[in-house]
């Protein structure tokens, strides 16, 4: 019996205890009042330990995750950015649509001499094309102008000896843009060359 107690034998786990040589062979360092290190649980100085250790000294990977949300960021403000643009434009023409049949009928009431002096309804007009200007809304087609198929609709061609190219001879209904988005074309009489 005294061979017994000079060499005590550690039982060896068995496999149906589920352990692994991995987990028999647990160092003391490893172990903090009697527990792995990997099962204790965090505290605050342990955590604030590590962000200063990490914040001395990144790490690679820390790094590149940091450039690559940073570029992530910058993308997305960029995105976010174009869009708001995109969508202020769109709500504005459709908005400013809306009273193309109106700026229509001035046009008309123009050219019949309707607009004229210091009437009440000149200076409504002159304030509703001012306020769609602030807008952005431009216009186009003028008679002379070089005939652009995507700019110009042609309601009417007529041949003339005075042209070489096709060109505007007089425009019927006025084309609209807004920012860079054309939001109506102007429909015009197309003089031909003969």
């Amino acid at each position: 019996m005294a061979d017994e107690n000079e060499n005590p034998q550690v039982p060896e786990p068995d496999a149906a205890d589920g352990a692994t040589d991995a987990e028999a062979s647990v160092t003391p360092e490893e172990l903090i009042d009697g527990v792995e290190a990997d099962e204790r649980e965090l505290t605050v100085e342990d955590i604030l330990n590590a962000a200063n250790a990490e914040v001395e000294d990144p790490s690679d990977e820390h790094l590149a995750d940091l450039k690559r949300v940073t570029a992530e960021y910058a993308n997305y403000r960029r995105r976010t950015e174009a869009n708001r643009e995109l969508e202020k434009e769109r709500a504005i023409g459709a908005t400013v649509s809306v009273l193309l049949p109106v700026l229509d009928d001035l046009d008309r009431a123009e050219k019949h001499g309707d607009l004229e002096g210091e009437s009440a309804f000149a200076t409504i007009a002159a304030k509703l094309r001012a306020s769609v200007e602030r807008l952005g809304l431009a216009k186009f087609g003028e008679p002379g102008d070089v005939f652009d198929p995507q700019k110009h609709e042609a309601i009417f061609q007529q041949p003339s000896p005075d042209v070489e190219v096709d060109t505007v001879a007089d425009v019927v209904e006025t084309g609209y843009t807004l920012g860079g988005t054309q939001l109506r074309a102007a429909k015009v009489v197309v003089k031909t060359p003969a």
